[in-house]
C-alpha cells in the first residue's frame, strides 16, 4: 500500500468537493467533513445523524487507540451539518450505502475519492487517510503549533506529526530549492 498525501492546494480541495457533488450530497460531505473534523476514516463511518447533528463536539471511542476522543464542530460545520442532515432521521448512518441502511465500507470510500481525484487531475496518491492528513496539513499551515495537532492526533511527537501531514519533506524541498552552491 502506497502512502497517501494530504491535498495541499485550496483550489484542489474546491475542486474535489464539486467533482464529488456531481455523484451526490453524501459523497460531497464525506470529503468536506473529513478534512474539517480530522476524523479517521474509521470512526467516521459508523457516526449516525444523532451523533453530530445539533453537537458542538463529536465523542467518540478511537477503533484504532480505544481511547475516548472528544473532537470540536465548529459553527460551519454545525452549520452544514444541519443542512446535510435535514431529512434524516436520527438512527440514520451519515454516510449510508444506498443499497442497504448500513454505512458505506472503507473500500467504498477509498473509490470515491480516488475516482474524484482522477476526474480532478490529481497525480499523487489518495486514499482514506488523505481527508485526515488534509486537516492536519491545512490546520498546522494556518496555527503553525505542531504541539496541538499532535494532541489532536494523538502522536506520541512532534516529528511523527509533520511526517504524517507531509511537512518534513515540504520544508526539505523547500529548503532544496533554495539551495546552491
Amino acid at each position: 500500500m502506497k502512502e497517501v498525501q494530504p491535498i495541499r492546494d485550496i483550489e484542489l480541495i474546491k475542486s474535489m468537493k464539486r467533482e464529488l457533488l456531481k455523484k451526490g450530497s453524501r459523497n460531497e460531505f464525506l470529503f468536506t467533513f473529513g478534512i474539517n473534523i480530522g476524523l479517521r476514516i474509521s470512526d467516521m463511518l459508523p457516526l449516525k445523524v444523532s451523533d453530530v447533528r445539533g453537537k458542538q463536539y463529536i465523542r467518540i471511542e478511537e477503533k484504532k487507540t480505544g481511547k475516548s476522543k472528544r473532537f470540536r464542530v465548529n459553527h460551519e460545520m454545525q452549520d452544514l451539518i444541519e443542512s446535510y442532515t435535514n431529512g434524516m432521521n436520527d438512527n440514520d448512518y451519515l454516510f449510508q450505502s444506498k443499497r442497504s441502511y448500513t454505512p458505506i465500507k472503507r473500500i467504498q470510500a477509498y473509490k470515491i475519492l480516488n475516482e474524484a481525484a482522477r476526474q480532478c487531475g490529481i497525480k499523487e496518491e489518495i486514499g482514506t487517510h488523505t481527508l485526515r492528513k488534509t486537516f492536519g496539513y491545512h490546520f498546522y499551515k494556518k496555527t503553525k503549533d505542531v504541539a496541538l495537532l499532535q494532541e489532536i492526533f494523538n502522536h506520541s511527537s512532534p516529528s511523527i506529526t509533520k511526517r504524517y501531514i507531509g511537512i518534513n519533506q515540504d520544508e526539505i524541498d523547500e529548503a532544496l530549492d533554495d539551495f546552491n552552491l
